[in-house]
């Protein structure tokens, strides 16, 4: 195989992928089930610093990775991933063959050694059970990206020329902006899944996603913003924004402009008051996006809530073990509906997982009431449940993980400004900043970019440098009113794993009420 690495590259190779993986099943001893992804990404990037091009690139990568479960009287799983180059896709047949026997050899070892455990400790090694995938379709299905201008299209001089310039501008706004950083990314990326029982899927997906970073300073006071937008589609993402029925936000140079004067605005902003008891809040969409990441997604990931992260990403206050739960019972007010969707556009939207899965919206929360999880093949049937495809890894060469795919607040029907005019005495809470939360997401801790004072109904003092923190059950336990002004936010930057794997995501929700602690500035 010659020439330079596209996506059209896996037409070439998708009859290998498929004869590799049938004959595996039947020349590997040992061997119960294989999976393989095969991935093709096409990128280009470009940053700017205070108007100056910073770095820019244009790359194609191929990644493979490859699970086996193997094994005599007990079945255990065995991985292989690997980053590929041009001359070794020439090679491909061989290495192919050669994933798939060091996937099996690592599962048998891996069986051998719950064996020997079992027989050393004798309760305890009972737990040491045959790792079991609860069952899905077979399916073959071939899902394209949506896209106006192909990312693959677009010059680099030219992405670099337009990021440049967007830094150009923010970087004349004002006199107390000191620094500020621009962005732009975008992509095509395409995978082949292929398993023993025969599936074969073929997804190509788009994405582009901007970013502005800003630090302004005036009379001694610095503020600092980071913001991203971003979409599953092309560079049009950055040249027009996105203006969907749930996702939309300007172009790249409207949205850095903007950030950008709320930093400055914001330096004149007096510090946020911190309160000793909760008080009223009502936090805004974008604010609502990451409070529902990290009260609602975490902790809603099965293989937290099961213990299998722990060590790297925590646990969740949801599932303290099979007997002692939260499920069926009360965690939120009546007003509260929570969700994981990726039906939903932006970032968290598939059609299949990286085990094939098909994706499915799960209810986290029913009107208050706790309903489930987010699960994989193996940790749904842990619990004997039905597989809803959230098994996702930040590329293919990685072990997949459960991870969000579009998690919300679920709209109400409310007004949002009905909602602020019913407040007497509390506080605006607009656009989320950093996250700080407790290991198993049982209180949180939330800081904003924005706080507004509410007075009798009315939006009053702008202050800097606030936020809130609750115990997450009492703040959901408190919502007594949800707006219909329900949007979706990318989150370009979800860490979970060992090694790290950071991925995209979509979260979202509406206006919400409620009752926190305001929390202040340390000065």
């Amino acid at each position: 195989m010659t020439g330079p690495i596209t996506v059209e590259t896996l037409d070439t190779v998708k009859p290998e992928v498929v004869s590799q993986i049938n004959r595996a099943r039947q020349q590997l001893r040992g061997l119960v089930y294989a999976d393989l992804r095969l991935e093709v990404r096409e990128a280009q990037a470009a940053s700017a610093e205070n108007g100056q091009s910073k770095q820019a690139s244009r790359d194609a990568t191929v990644c493979l990775g490859i699970r086996a479960l193997a094994g005599a009287k007990i079945i255990a799983p065995g991985y292989y991933g690997r980053v590929l180059g041009t001359a070794e896709l020439a090679k491909l047949p061989e290495i192919l063959r050669e994933g798939l026997r060091h996937a099996c050899a690592r599962a048998k070892t891996s069986a051998a050694q719950k064996m020997a455990l079992r027989r050393q400790m004798a309760g305890l090694g009972k737990s040491l059970t045959n790792t079991v995938l609860a069952p899905i379709e077979v399916r073959q299905e071939t899902v394209p990206a949506s896209f106006q201008i192909d990312p693959r299209s677009v010059p680099l001089p030219e992405i670099i020329r337009h990021t440049t310039e967007v830094s150009r501008a923010v970087t004349g706004l004002d006199p107390a902006i000191r620094y500020n950083h621009v962005a732009s990314f975008t992509t095509l990326t395409r995978q082949l899944f292929a398993n023993s029982d025969g599936t074969l899927l073929d997804q190509t997906t788009a994405l582009t996603e901007g970013s502005c970073h800003v630090v302004a300073e005036r009379n001694g006071v610095v503020q600092e913003n980071w913001d991203a937008i971003g979409h599953q589609r092309g560079y049009e993402v950055l040249l027009h924004g996105a203006a969907e029925e749930l996702l939309f936000h300007p172009d790249l140079a409207s949205f850095a402009l903007q950030l950008a004067r709320e930093t400055v605005a914001l330096c004149a902003a007096p510090p946020c008051p911190t309160t000793p008891d909760p008080v009223v809040v009502v936090t805004d969409p974008h604010f609502n996006a990451l409070l529902c990441h990290e009260i609602i997604g975490h902790p809603t990931e099965l293989d937290r809530a099961l213990k299998m992260e722990t060590a790297y990403a925590g646990r969740s206050w949801l599932l303290q073990d099979l007997a002692v739960h939260q499920i069926g019972r009360r965690i939120a007010s009546p007003a509260v509906t929570a969700y994981s969707d990726p039906g939903l556009p932006g970032y968290g939207h598939y059609r299949y997982d990286d085990e094939g899965t098909p994706g499915k919206r799960v209810t986290h929360i029913d009107h208050g009431v706790f309903q489930g999880f987010m699960n994989n093949r193996q940790t749904a049937a842990i619990l004997g449940a039905e597989p809803n495809g959230h098994a996702k890894a930040t590329d293919a060469s990685l072990v997949p993980l459960i991870r969000m795919s579009t998690t919300v607040f679920a709209p109400g029907d409310r007004p949002p400004q009905d909602i602020l005019q019913e407040v007497e005495t509390g506080y605006y809470v607009v656009s989320h900043k950093i996250p700080s939360i407790a290991e198993s997401r049982e209180n949180f801790r939330i800081s904003a970019r924005k706080v507004y004072e509410i007075r009798h109904g009315k939006i009053g003092q702008l202050f800097r440098d606030g936020g809130i923190m609750a115990d997450s059950k009492n703040f959901l336990m408190s919502i007594d009113a949800v707006g219909k002004d329900f949007q979706l936010f990318p989150i370009p930057n979800c860490g979970k794993g060992q090694p790290m794997q950071t991925k995209r995501v979509g979260n979202g929700g509406p206006t919400m009420r409620g009752l926190a602690r305001l929390i202040g500035a340390s000065r």
